[in-house]
């Protein structure tokens, strides 16, 4: 019993215990096939033991040394439906090319070792040992390794190809192994991300979608040179970009030089060359050359490709727009009624369809929009998001939700637009009644002083950037408006301006005026020209002259 415990605790420390072992190479896998029933097989009573590990009489080394004696074991009575076997262990140097014999004995084993009555083969195999096992009494006594040896039985199978021994792996190799395995789907998923970016960059370069929130930016003025395509032929080779003077939504507007005269040059990047044909087409359709309507002179484009920007030339107006101006400036009733009356009759003009001209919606008014003239007469700009009404055409894939929230109609904060001519024309006259109400808000007749602050339409109410559910919350469900001052109504033109508004930005979209309405009422509205002073030529008589 204690020499079988000591060939178990053997086969435990060499990784080798009855059927379990795994195999790297080893021939046809033989594991899993189930014990051959005893009956009918060659019954196996006992078997040679060896155990390399137990102390010897005398050293290996020395030749005068006997042969150990060979040690007969009896192996134990096993289950009726199971056979014993015999096995040798062999532990194999790859360096030396050598083996040596490490264990033998009898141990349960399954149908590969079944006719194996006179010499071993391999049965499983863990590199550096070999494990044969055979079927016969003593039948592991004389058997040789497979392969080592010319004298081998014709019943012994060949081994399989010799497989370096790998080594075991250390720390490093585990810690290489886990940045590895972690730092390669990253990579994967990063060079996907630009992937997916360069492709998109790449169609919305070509398709020159529209951004409708974006703030273009321009570090460097265009070459004014390169790539030259515009309709007016040598004269846009003469501009020279000067300094920007406002940034928009499509891009940034410059003051130029076209020969000895002031110019403006909105310079739209590449993405918004949708932006830039549209305004250019507003600009171009008849009866557009309006002293209420922004001058237009001409379009080029520089650049090429990516590189590409382009250029809207228009007339320059040193004092900027209304909203600018009204920041640091107040307005007497003469010049508040001649804004009231050049915003109004520009819109009228917009809207009418007339001589080949079709309706225009605006769709983006506010007093950024309103550049004010040297003598104070305004003009409407900025046609980006203009939308034209051609006679038996709809409105096309017109989307309703655009512009600048503080001036969008509640309508449209709600998503509830009719797509229709009227429907539009509207939307621009609630944006009109907010821009009237910053003209009345700094009318100096109106009581307020030169030093009080500028604010914008509801701006007390939804502060300074509003967002779209804070502007859905104030006009549409709390149906706010800019205050009205109780001292406007005591002027009579600004009392008319109050009512003019209050029915412009009415919650009810078909109650509002239109455009001719409103210009109607501010042209009754204006202030008397003074006459001038002339001299009395009338001939004093004599008698005036006594005392």
């Amino acid at each position: 019993m204690a020499r079988k415990i000591i060939l178990y605790m053997s086969l435990v420390l060499l990784g080798i215990h009855g059927t379990t072992v795994k195999t790297y190479a080893a021939p046809p896998s033989d594991d899993n096939l189930p014990p051959r029933p005893k009956e009918g097989g060659v019954e196996t009573r006992y078997c040679e033991f060896y155990n390399n590990s137990l102390p010897q009489n005398c050293g290996s080394q020395n030749k005068t040394c006997p042969p150990a004696p060979v040690i007969r074991e009896e192996c134990q009575p096993i289950e009726a439906d199971k056979s014993n076997h015999c096995f040798v262990l062999w532990y194999y140097d790859n360096t030396t090319n050598t083996v040596t014999v490490k264990v033998k004995g009898c141990f349960l084993d399954t149908v590969a070792c079944n006719d194996r009555a006179s010499n071993c083969r391999i049965h499983n195999q863990k590199l550096p040992l070999l494990h044969c096992c055979c079927e016969g009494d003593m039948c592991n006594e004389n058997a040789t390794f497979p392969g080592l040896e010319a004298g081998m039985s014709s019943q012994t199978e060949l081994p399989p190809e010799r497989v370096p021994a790998s080594p075991l792996p250390t720390s490093d190799d585990d810690t290489r192994a886990v940045i590895a395995y972690t730092l390669t789907p990253l990579f994967l998923l990063f060079a996907v991300l630009v992937a997916c970016y360069l492709l998109y960059r790449k169609r919305k370069g070509s398709s020159f979608a529209e951004l409708g929130n974006g703030e273009a930016s321009l570090s460097r003025p265009p070459s004014a040179s390169a790539g030259m395509e515009n309709e007016t032929g040598i004269l846009l080779g003469q501009i020279t970009l000067c300094e920007v003077r406002a940034r928009g939504r499509f891009g940034a507007v410059w003051r130029a030089k076209l020969g000895q005269r002031d110019v403006a040059v909105k310079v739209f990047p590449l993405q918004d060359k949708q932006s830039w044909l549209a305004e250019q087409e507003i600009y171009r359709l008849p009866r557009m050359d309006h002293q209420d309507i922004l001058h237009y002179i001409g379009v080029d484009k520089k650049g090429d490709n990516l590189q590409a920007e382009y250029w809207l030339i228009t007339a320059y107006h040193e004092k900027g727009s209304l909203c600018d101006y009204l920041k640091s400036h107040t307005l007497s009733w003469n010049e508040a009624w001649r804004v009231a009356a050049c915003v109004a009759r520009g819109l009228a003009h917009l809207h009418e369809e007339e001589g080949g001209k079709p309706a225009i919606a605006h769709r983006d008014f506010k007093s950024k929009n309103v550049l004010l003239k040297n003598d104070l007469s305004a003009c409407i700009a900025d046609f980006g998001l203009a939308l034209v009404f051609v006679a038996g055409h709809g409105c096309g894939d017109a989307h309703g939700q655009v512009g600048t929230r503080r001036y969008m109609a509640p309508e449209v904060l709600d998503g509830a637009i009719n797509f229709t001519k009227d429907a539009f024309l509207r939307i621009d006259m609630y944006a009109c009644a907010l821009v009237l109400w910053e003209i009345a808000s700094r009318c100096s007749d109106s009581g307020v002083e030169p030093t009080a602050q500028y604010r914008l339409p509801l701006e007390e109410e939804v502060g300074s950037h509003p967002g779209l559910e804070e502007m859905q919350e104030a006009v549409v469900q709390r149906k706010l408006r800019p205050h009205i001052q109780p001292q406007w109504r005591d002027h009579p033109g600004l009392s008319v301006l109050c009512d003019t508004m209050e029915e412009c930005w009415d919650h009810d979209a078909e109650a509002r005026l239109s455009a001719s309405c409103v210009l109607e009422r501010i042209a009754a509205q204006q202030p008397a020209q003074p006459t001038p002073q002339t001299p009395d030529t009338t001939p004093l008589l004599i008698h005036e002259l006594t005392c």
